[in-house]
């Protein structure tokens, strides 16, 4: 008995094809070329050329410099918005935290202490013309030593006439310092520096001014405007207002205009006690008042 191979179910994928019916070959059609078309792109790579390799960029941080050079850094750490070849005051590999610069505090008192200064100039000035004057009057009231060979001899009346303009100049100078001296004596009070004998009249103006502040708050900055600014405010030793000088503004007109209102009606203030009034004629105050939410008016 012999046995014959029966043939397979599937022969080739033609004939395969060909005995399905019209609908299952074209979905069998559309999967094989589907099943091609992504084996090709798949069999596809991109790779950078060697020669490309080592020009890409790399990543810079972006910062602001307070300094710049007309030289153009041959290798940039950072980006910036002007050239900046070298600067700093270290050698380390440190970035500054700020693009400003390092400013020094400004020292307590010094608008005190420029003012003081400014007086002892104007004295130690007085005091030097003074002794010039009078060393030109010794001079010219000196008699001359006899000389050996004199070319031209000085007359009496040129002579007469430079004591003349010494003594007026001398006359002058003199007014000068007598009505220096007259002067009103001022004592400047800081808000940081009150001395303990000015301490209770200064709290007591300061009170003042915020009462009538808070009472007269600007309408047209109610809620919406705030700022601060420096005022400095002289007082007679009778309480009544001398002068008012805007060290710092507050930026706002409406602001600036309504704190030297409220001084003005706040005005007068109480008179000197003896212990004050026999040491100073005016008292100078500067402080710093706040106009702040809540439609407040408050001093440091």
């Amino acid at each position: 008995m012999r046995l014959e191979a029966a043939p397979l179910p599937w022969g080739s994928w033609p004939e395969v094809l060909a005995r399905l019916d019209p609908d299952s070959r074209t979905l069998g059609a559309a999967l094989s070329i589907s099943i091609v078309l992504h084996a090709v792109v798949l069999s596809i790579h991109f790779k950078l050329p060697e020669a490309l390799r080592g020009m890409a960029p790399s990543q810079l941080d972006v910062v602001i410099v307070n300094s710049k050079t007309r030289s153009r850094p041959v290798q940039a750490d950072v980006l910036a918005q002007s050239n900046l070849d070298g600067g700093g005051d270290t050698d380390l590999d440190r970035r500054a935290k700020s693009p400003f610069p390092v400013l020094e505090p400004p020292e307590r008192g010094s608008d005190l202490k420029q003012a003081m200064r400014r007086v002892q100039e104007m004295e130690a000035r007085q005091r030097q013309l003074l002794s010039q004057t009078q060393s030109r009057k010794e001079m010219a009231t000196a008699e001359p030593e006899p000389q050996a060979e004199v070319k031209s001899q000085v007359s009496g009346a040129d002579l007469a006439e430079s004591a003349l303009i010494i003594a007026r100049m001398e006359a002058q100078i003199a007014r000068q310092i007598d009505e220096y001296n007259k002067r009103p004596r001022k004592t400047f009070v800081g808000a940081r520096a009150v001395e303990v004998r000015y301490a209770l009249y200064v709290e007591d103006w300061r009170q003042k001014i915020e009462r009538i502040g808070n009472l007269n708050y600007p309408e047209g900055a109610r809620g919406k405007i705030y700022g601060s600014l420096r005022l400095t405010v002289s007082i007679n030793s009778d309480g009544t207002l001398a002068a008012m000088d805007l060290e710092r503004s507050s930026g706002y007109k409406i602001l600036d205009a309504a704190a030297q209102q409220i001084v003005r009606l706040a005005a007068p203030y109480a008179k000197f006690p003896p212990d004050i009034r026999k040491e100073t004629d005016i008292l100078v105050i500067t402080r710093t008042w706040y106009f702040a939410r809540g439609d407040k008016v408050f001093s440091d």
